[in-house]
């Protein structure tokens, strides 16, 4: 044999006489290729060329029938390890058990992939001799048709862990008639997460055995801050192999340390390999049913699993409904401000959760559905902005006579950064018509109801993508005109990595979605200046890490050890420059107070739950000198520069924050002086009256205290 020679049963397909077939066609088809290589009789040096592929697989996702069918087909061609074609193809009927349809979305090499038609005909009844006969045609180029084997009849794998803090019951069903609120169609059953995530077209399997996760030591502070919940987490998915595999842990608390406000959050991609995870905290807002509800438990319980089914869904990469237009374009979206899907709120439609409930089936919409089941793998699992490059929001919804004013802004004369110097922007909305309008009080707190456009010239546009994504309450309150709602925007880190890390210059845009309508800011023109000194360059290579732009975007971690070493020898080294500012607060911060931490001691590396290994939740120890240096050095002995470079508002809350715990000792005149530092540098910068209000206020309170 001199040449290779190609072998594939499959290669040339029989077509037998359709049948009806009594049982779901719908599912995952594969069909592999595999290539008998010629033995040398003499071994050959190196690696084969790299046009000898071992294998060529291709997969269908057939999506026809069974519950809450698309009438869709989807593919991925892999022509090696590393290439592959992802097409997407509306489906009719077009004879007994065949469908046909025209391919109109394609990822990736999509010149070796040239056809525009493609017709998929089912073989056999029998799940395990079922196949489908798959014709790609049109595009110039000659038919091809493959038989695919039947493979699962789910589209995706997925693992799930659902683990509750002490004494906090992880709520992972509901019956769904327990509730009078609800369609008449509904059928009555005990519904799970994972029948949800069935239904959606999931293989959901379980990762290990769910359970409590002790609070040993925690002492009697229930409530949870971003960077205990996020070192908690990161200590969980650290162990897992290093290796892509769908994956999410579910983690029920009682309350973070926000409030009642917060209901869940989703932090997207935890680990280098993007597991995700979300956290539920049952004594939140929705714990509260509306008052003379008659089943307030079955209330509850509902709002919880809905809750729990939301945050998840976000892991999978669905936006909320109503923002879903300036998401991304890989597959085109509506907004959909009437769904009665798990990503809606049910507060949110008209006639509020009771018209919500009234209609809603424990489901996601269809567009929702088409995304998880067809779009391709990678954009399921984590995000892409380079959508925005070159038209921005030119889809945004926006009014001719828009009711508010959206501004972005830094609080310095000019928008220049030094080197290392995160960037810390601020978000001013003002109602500029002549009549009160209602808003949400936490609009500007919410990035999830935002979308933030990075652009630096030649390059791509990026859209900032936050580590975490927040479930808030919404507080109406009414604007008057003139009136202004403000909030910090930290854009430097975030799940695409260090967007703003380059010397040069950005452009940086926000577009925020209201009920109605979006309000788009004018761009912002920031520069980042080049370093100054040889230490800035070295310790750049470990500053822009993951590690580094979660603590600081935390407010500091205990957990991740070799980012805080960054930011000490930052501190230590660069003491002169804003970064080191930045740094204290991060360091300060998580040592001020005694912290959680989830400890797996020994426990197997395989996976499992954190219980079934030992886990517990024990106590850092406050170092309470080392944080007292830290916080008044940057915010005290350096407060001009620190005002600045924080920003107004967050330089603000650390300073109160700071001026709390040193009221909570015993140091009430250190408190005193630390709100009179503040009141005069924030004079000294026009800030509002209200907010030096604000200041008076707490600087009065120790001193009645003390």
């Amino acid at each position: 044999m001199s040449e290779l020679e190609l072998t594939d049963q499959d290669i040339e397909a029989v077509l037998i006489s359709p049948r009806p077939l009594p049982v779901t066609v719908s599912g995952l088809y594969e069909w592999r290729r595999t290539l008998r290589l010629p033995l040398p009789a003499v071994p050959v040096p190196g690696p084969l060329p790299i046009s000898v592929r071992p294998f060529i697989r291709e997969e269908l996702r057939l999506d026809v029938d069974g519950r809450y069918p698309q009438m869709a087909a989807s593919g991925a061609i892999f022509a090696s390890l590393t290439t592959k074609v992802s097409w997407i193809a509306n489906l009719t009927a077009s004879g007994a058990n065949s469908w046909k349809g025209d391919i109109w979305y394609k990822d990736g090499d999509s010149a070796s992939f040239p056809f525009t038609t493609v017709e998929v005909q089912v073989i056999s009844s029998s799940s395990s001799q079922r196949s489908a006969a798959v014709t790609f045609s049109g595009g110039g180029a000659a038919s091809r048709v493959h038989t695919h084997r039947f493979k699962s009849p789910y589209f995706h794998p997925v693992e799930l862990e659902f683990d509750s803090a002490q004494g906090t019951p992880a709520v992972t069903s509901v019956q769904t008639h327990a509730h009078a609120n609800r369609p008449a169609t509904l059928p009555n059953e005990a519904l799970s997460i994972e029948m949800v995530y069935r239904r959606t077209g999931f293989d959901v399997k379980k990762s290990g055995g769910d359970g409590a996760v002790p609070l040993s030591l925690a002492g009697a502070n229930a409530r949870w801050s971003d960077m205990e919940m996020h070192d908690a987490m990161q200590s969980y998915w650290s162990r897992f192999a290093n290796k892509s595999q769908w994956s999410m842990w579910v983690f029920f608390a009682s309350l973070h340390e926000q409030g009642t406000s917060l209901g869940g959050v989703m932090f997207d991609d935890i680990g280098p390999n993007h597991r995700q995870g979300t956290s539920i905290f049952n004594d939140a807002f929705i714990a509260n049913a509306p008052a003379g509800d008659v089943s307030p438990a079955a209330w509850v319980q509902r709002m919880r699993f809905w809750t729990a089914c939301h945050e998840m869904g976000h892991a999978f990469n669905l936006a909320h409904s109503w923002q879903k237009a300036l998401a991304t374009s890989w597959i085109p979206l509506a907004n959909e401000p009437e769904a009665r899907s798990f990503m809606n709120y049910p507060y949110n439609v008209a006639g509020g959760q009771t018209a919500f409930f009234a209609d809603f089936e424990f489901r996601f919409t269809d567009s929702e559905l088409l995304f998880m089941r067809h779009a391709p793998e990678r954009f399921v699992q984590m995000g892409n902005a380079d959508w925005f490059d070159h038209h921005a929001f030119q889809q945004a919804e926006v009014s001719p006579e828009p009711p508010f004013k959206l501004e972005l802004r830094v609080n310095r004369p000019n928008a220049v950064f030094e080197f290392l110097e995160p960037a810390v922007l601020e978000l001013k909305l003002t109602n500029i018509s002549s009549q009160p309008q209602l808003v949400h009080e936490n609009a500007l707190s919410a990035v999830d109801q935002m979308t933030v456009i990075l652009k630096k010239p030649r390059k791509p546009a990026r859209q900032f993508v936050p580590f975490a994504q927040y479930c808030l309450l919404p507080a109406v309150r009414a604007l008057m005109p003139g009136e202004s709602l403000y909030d910090s925007l930290f854009v430097s880190a975030g799940r695409n990595g260090w967007d703003l890390a380059e010397p040069g210059y950005y452009t940086v845009q926000v577009a925020l979605h209201l009920a109605d309508q979006d309000i788009v800011s004018l761009p912002l023109t920031l520069r980042v200046a080049p370093p100054r000194q040889y230490d800035e360059e070295f310790l750049a290579q470990d500053f822009f890490s993951d590690d580094v732009g979660r603590i600081l975007t935390f407010d500091g971690s205990r957990f991740l050890s070799g980012g805080n070493d960054t930011l000490r020898e930052v501190a230590d080294r660069l003491s002169d420059r804003r970064v080191a500012i930045h740094a204290r607060v991060a360091l300060g911060n998580p040592l001020a107070r005694d912290y959680k931490l989830l400890d797996l001691g020994a426990g197997s590396r395989d996976l499992t739950s954190a219980y079934a290994v030992g886990g517990k939740i024990a106590v850092a120890k406050a170092n309470e000198d080392e944080a007292h240096k830290d916080l008044r050095s940057a915010l005290i002995e350096k407060k001009d520069v620190g005002v600045e470079s924080l920003g107004h508002i967050d330089y603000k809350y650390y300073v109160d924050r700071f001026s709390d715990w040193l009221a909570e000792r015993g140091s009430t005149q250190e408190a005193v002086q630390a709100q009179e530092d503040l009141y005069q540098v924030l004079a000294a910068r026009k800030v509002l009256d209200r907010v030096l209000q604000q200041v008076k206020e707490r600087r009065e309170s120790y001193q009645l205290k003390s």
